[in-house]
């Protein structure tokens, strides 16, 4: 795919670059950001509840992964297509950065407004729907900025004409999973939404009454 960016058009690789077609950009860029940052969240989270770490010591070791799986999931498209891992991640530098930064700055300040969801552990219902405010206010703050970089050449622009090149992925590239946003976002919400009703069910059990849960047995 040859690239013909200008100033006015840097984010889209066709002649047609009206609003509507920067708003998909936004959004589809947004949601893969959010997907990397769920992910990296979760996972630092589960560590740090594991491990026994501080609430601030969590909550670094999330926001750290947040950026690790953002930058991965943004690299490995490009990989695949052909390029090298530190051009992919130069780019992916470049054109995630500041998207991942709104988000984690939102939902961490989102978490920390919401009574109890700092503490909460992963077995709580006040984690999973804070996590989940959290989170979709990160979305909603970070679109315009991804929109505001878009028209502007910049953002996801500078990796945009990279995806969907027809080259055919050689080596360890072939290996490389096409992980689409909207399946990332799926597996996302599932795993949220099950972790939701595990702690609901675990919180039921120790209603008088309910037979204790394994979980509420060891706290």
């Amino acid at each position: 795919m040859t690239t013909h960016h200008s100033h006015d058009t840097g984010h889209d690789a066709g002649p047609d670059t009206g609003h509507g077609s920067v708003n998909a950009m936004a959004v589809s860029a947004t949601l893969h950001c959010l997907a990397g940052c769920a992910i990296g969240e979760i996972a630092g989270l589960m560590v740090g509840t594991a491990l026994g770490l501080a609430t601030g010591w969590t909550v670094a070791l999330s926001v750290a992964l947040a950026f690790v799986f953002g930058f991965t999931l943004s690299s490995l498209p490009l990989v695949k297509t052909g390029l090298g891992v530190a051009a992919a991640l130069g780019l992916v530098l470049a054109a995630d950065t500041v998207s991942i930064a709104t988000m984690e700055l939102f939902d961490n300040l989102v978490m920390a407004l919401i009574p109890g969801a700092m503490d909460a552990g992963l077995v709580n219902v006040v984690f999973w729907v804070g996590m989940m405010i959290s989170l979709a206010v990160a979305f909603v703050a970070a679109l315009p900025v991804n929109r505001y970089l878009l028209q502007r050449g910049k953002g996801h622009a500078l990796i945009h004409g990279y995806h969907g090149q027809a080259t055919e992925p050689e080596g360890f590239r072939r290996f490389i999973p096409d992980l689409a946003t909207p399946t990332l976002v799926a597996v996302i919400v599932a795993f949220m939404v099950g972790g939701l009703v595990v702690a609901a069910a675990d919180e039921l059990g120790d209603e008088p009454g309910g037979a204790p849960s394994h979980a509420s047995a060891t706290r």
